[in-house]
């Protein structure tokens, strides 16, 4: 067999093969993918048009440029609360390069990651791929953290838990309290936290995000500009945490991502400013699309990101009856063990919202 047996346990994600089946349908309804409907910033632009005038484009450091590893600290430290420094950030290509150089980094085989179901598709591959066991704590049906489950799955193998939240592809935001208990835990357990925090910015109804890394120092934070800066193909992230994991995951970078896109990196260095236009958007577009779908559906409402889960009889069958009509979503059990709800993207105009609900809520 050419292909190793740790490649062959890869499987093509579903969001992968809805977001290509899009480039083949006219005018459909593109419910799918999990990116943000606006662009980069002009302030964005011109910073990274000065960067390629000025001949930028050479490599950076591995861990970026000086510049931008101390506005992510002071980033942290202003609206995450949690107190780090530029040796202790690295600039990755994207959050998900952040993730795998993480989860490569601390990881040895047969260690216990557990992961809250649902979950992004990312988690549970990366964790297999490097020989990790994936255990899954159900959240469902309200899709937050019941610590009493969640203690109970904690062995003496346990590890490492993942927290994603806002979450993908539910839109829970985890409260401060549960993250306080999971703190609780995972000091008691001496386990490594890694919180994935890319929608920190898509918070709606006067909630709040709070980064559990403020309070547990042995927490790997990650973020990034994919979704709050509109710029998910420039692939512009970073993570934070202890200093003996970053600077291994630095190492690791060194010989895979080498460091993230020059230009991105100078041009990021105008995208740190208020999106509340955007998240006032958003909430308007979840108020509208969750009041259209709990008329026929029963649906979580979400508090954060820009997705919604809606509970069907059969996900696989829903999925093809939408794409009959039309209209693009994703499997449920692309994110989780179950097969029993589709994710929505509302990351699009109030126009498609509208006549995409109205579609789908005609499943017979």
């Amino acid at each position: 067999m050419i292909i190793s047996k740790r490649a062959q346990a890869f499987e093509t994600s579903a969001i992968r093969k809805i977001f290509e089946l899009a480039t083949t349908l006219k005018n459909c309804i593109n419910f799918s993918i999990g990116q943000p409907d606006f662009t980069v910033s002009e302030k964005v632009k011109e910073k990274t048009i000065e960067a390629i005038k000025n001949g930028l484009s050479k490599y950076t450091p591995t861990e970026g440029i000086p510049e931008l590893r101390e506005r992510v600290a002071k980033k942290f430290a202003e609206e995450n609360n949690i107190q780090t420094n530029s040796e202790e950030v690295l600039i990755t290509p994207g959050t998900s390069a952040a993730i795998f150089l993480a989860l490569s980094t601390i990881i040895d085989p047969e260690d216990e990651i557990i992961i809250p179901d649902p979950y992004f598709v990312e988690y549970p591959q990366l964790v297999k791929f490097l020989d990790g066991k994936v255990i899954l704590l159900d959240t469902y049906p309200n899709f937050q953290i019941d610590i009493k489950k969640l203690e109970k799955l904690i062995t003496k193998k346990t590890k490492v838990i993942i927290l994603n939240s806002p979450n993908n592809p539910t839109g829970a935001v985890y409260p401060k309290e549960t993250l306080e208990e999971i703190a609780i835990l995972a000091k008691k357990n001496n386990l490594i936290i890694i919180s994935d925090e890319i929608y920190e910015k898509f918070i709606y109804d006067n909630n709040t995000h709070f980064s559990i890394g403020s309070i547990y120092e042995n927490t790997i934070t990650i973020g990034g500009l994919s979704k709050s800066g509109g710029m998910p193909g420039w692939r512009l992230g970073w993570v934070s945490g202890p200093k003996e994991i970053i600077d291994k995951m630095k190492e690791i970078q060194q010989y895979t991502f080498v460091c993230a896109p020059s230009l991105v990196q100078y041009g990021a260095l105008a995208a740190f400013e208020g999106m509340e236009k955007q998240r006032q958007d958003y909430q308007k577009k979840r108020d509208l699309i969750y009041n259209l779908l709990s008329k026929k559906f029963k649906v979580t409402k979400p508090q954060g990101a820009f997705y919604i889960m809606v509970e069907v009889d059969d996900g696989t069958k829903f999925i093809n009856w939408a794409i009959s009509q039309n209209v693009l979503l994703v499997p449920g059990n692309a994110f989780s063990e179950k097969n029993s709800h589709v994710r929505i993207s509302y990351a699009t105009s109030l126009e498609n919202i509208t006549l995409g609900a109205q579609i789908l809520t005609k499943y017979p």
